[in-house]
């Protein structure tokens, strides 16, 4: 049984794991038809994808005809100018051959300039305030990566009142001084908005090695060993202000389930540190 939570504001009560649909971006429908056994066999009622995810939407569309009310279904812009962004969600909507999606997230909007771009006049906001108008999507939410992106997404919440956030955070990522610093600041103005925080890159190992060869389809090294997965999962899990979006690998899905479908409690930080040293560990973002 997975740990639920209420989606911020949105009414929608979505299991605390949410469905990285990254992870089928290049796998055949085959594939992609088994993966959603698995989400359905654990409960996951949130998928959460992107028109920049490979053939994810493309995936995930024969799935809508029987199972759209299952699932709050999320995806994400990458253009920053209003008419892009507005052909880039009509895609989107044929792809996923639906008529709507329940969030539309600004996407990977973490360089000040495009960021300005986006939230400017003629930008990618504009088209989803008018979206939401027109009944496209029912929520707007802004995700991004990287070390600055804590203090982004409050620059975003103080320009705009979002619906949702997404952002890294594990337990490497989150001993850095300053991210720790904005991460926690950014939950604050979430919880006192009632905005839904979704966090990604939980099970991250280190960035894969020049000469290495990816066992993976993460762009980063994960953690593999079930008993690895199931401290970093319970880790993210022991904040309970936060949501747990998969990685964006099938084959890793069901072992990050299984590992929060035993969520209690969070591992110690002496159990953390007794991971980080039993493997090497290395930040994805510098």
């Amino acid at each position: 049984m997975l740990p639920t939570k209420d989606f911020g504001r949105t009414g929608h009560t979505s299991t605390r794991i949410i469905f990285g649909a990254a992870a089928l971006g290049g796998v055949t429908q085959d594939v992609a038809d088994q993966t959603l056994e698995v989400l359905l066999q654990y409960g996951v009622n949130h998928i959460d994808t992107a028109s920049s995810y490979g053939d994810s939407e493309l995936r995930i569309g024969p799935w809508m005809a029987q199972h759209r009310k299952d699932f709050f279904l999320a995806t994400k812009m990458k253009e920053r100018s209003y008419k892009k962004a507005k052909e880039e969600l009509q895609l989107s909507l044929e792809r996923l051959k639906v008529d709507h999606v329940d969030l539309l997230q600004l996407h990977s909007l973490s360089d000040p300039i495009e960021w300005q771009t986006a939230f400017g006049p003629g930008g990618a906001l504009e088209w989803a305030i008018e979206a939401k108008q027109q009944g496209l999507t029912r929520f707007i939410g802004v995700t991004g990566h990287g070390l600055s992106i804590a203090a982004m997404h409050q620059r975003s919440l103080a320009n705009f009142d979002c619906d949702s956030v997404l952002l890294p955070y594990n337990f490497i990522t989150y001993q850095t001084p300053k991210y720790h610093e904005d991460f926690d600041t950014l939950v604050t103005m979430c919880k006192e908005r009632n905005v839904a925080v979704q966090t990604i890159k939980g099970i991250a190992r280190r960035p894969w090695g020049l000469t290495q060869a990816h066992s993976n389809t993460t762009w980063y090294e994960p953690l593999v060993e079930q008993g690895d997965i199931t401290k970093a999962v319970h880790w993210v899990l022991g904040n309970p202000d936060v949501f747990l979006n998969t990685a964006g690998d099938v084959n890793l899905l069901p072992k990050i389930l299984e590992a929060a479908s035993q969520f209690e409690s969070a591992p110690s930080a002496a159990e953390m540190e007794a991971l980080l040293s039993s493997q090497e560990f290395a930040p994805l973002f510098v």
